[in-house]
């Protein structure tokens, strides 16, 4: 396992060069000035031409990047523009909150939606089925921020159960987690069915039942853990999702976590904060998709580490 491991984080190296370099060029062939967004409309040409060199701006495009890339390698991601800090502090400072909210996501989908294909694959056909296969169309077909919306209506405006927006408690973290959770406990139910579907007739399953075991333990840990696989491999991709691809939801619930600071950081050009930004998150995305990998030869011994 450890070699797979190595083998794999240096196989991250070239992904998330390629990934700062993209960053780089895109970034800085967009139309706009991040000093004028930092100064305003009525500062002089003086000062903008003071603040241009003090931020490397007036280099040519490799110098630039050679300064950047020369910050990455001892760890510094630049300054931002805007909140005047290291974006690396910036980013510690709010991925706790999408990480927080990406648990409690993940623990939704994984619950109902795994729960719910489950159910389905023991009785297909069933009402349970057919409800659970409803769920699932609809989650895959709405939008998020059009859930979001819906629920801030329902259970913040109409019955005021909940608040609508904000960080604090556990009231405030529901919403945000199930408009981030729907779209997730759709596929998961899906697959979770798909799968269970495949498995409950093969010989393992029916020998479990002519042994006399329950019900239950022969769902659970014979068919169930045997079709883990496809359902480790959403679950991977889903969470790598939610820590990367939270700025719809979290702009909505004005949620205070990197996905909102990589929206503000755009709207304003902050070139420091969008780049350290996107490495960040490449470099968390890769890193869930390893423990995916990981965890796919403890669900299944025959899945080799070579």
């Amino acid at each position: 396992m450890i070699q797979l491991v190595g083998r794999r984080l240096l196989a991250t190296i070239p992904t998330l060069f390629g990934v700062l370099v993209v960053a780089f060029l895109l970034l800085n062939v967009v139309p706009g000035d991040p000093v004028a967004e930092m100064v305003g409309e009525r500062a002089d040409s003086a000062t903008i031409a003071r603040l241009r060199a003090e931020l490397h701006l007036d280099d040519p495009l490799p110098i630039q990047f050679g300064h950047y890339v020369w910050g990455v390698v001892r760890g510094d991601l630049g300054r931002s523009y805007i909140t005047q800090r290291p974006v690396l502090g910036d980013l510690t400072e709010r991925f706790p909150k999408t990480l927080q909210l990406a648990g409690a996501a993940m623990l939704l989908a994984a619950t109902c939606g795994i729960t719910l294909g489950v159910i389905a694959a023991i009785r297909p056909g069933g009402i349970v089925d057919r409800f659970s296969m409803m769920i699932a169309y609809l989650g895959v077909s709405f939008p998020v921020y059009w859930v979001g919306l819906l629920l801030i209506l329902l259970f913040a405006v109409t019955l005021r159960w909940l608040p609508p927006s904000g960080y604090g408690g556990l009231a405030f973290l529901v919403l945000p987690a199930l408009t981030l959770g729907t779209r997730s406990i759709a596929f998961l139910a899906r697959m979770t069915r798909g799968a269970m579907l495949e498995v409950l007739p093969v010989d393992f399953v029916r020998t479990a039942r002519a042994k006399g075991l329950p019900e239950r333990r022969v769902i659970g840990r014979h068919a169930l853990r045997n079709a883990l696989l496809p359902i480790i491999t959403v679950l991977g991709l889903d969470v790598g999702n939610y820590l990367t691809g939270s700025i719809l939801t979290e702009t909505i619930f004005s949620w205070p976590g990197v996905g909102r600071y990589v929206l503000l950081a755009i709207e304003k050009r902050d070139l420091p904060a969008v780049q350290g930004s996107i490495l960040f998150l490449s470099v968390i995305f890769v890193l869930v998709n390893l423990l995916a990998d990981v965890l796919y030869a403890k669900a299944d011994p025959r899945v080799a580490y070579d």
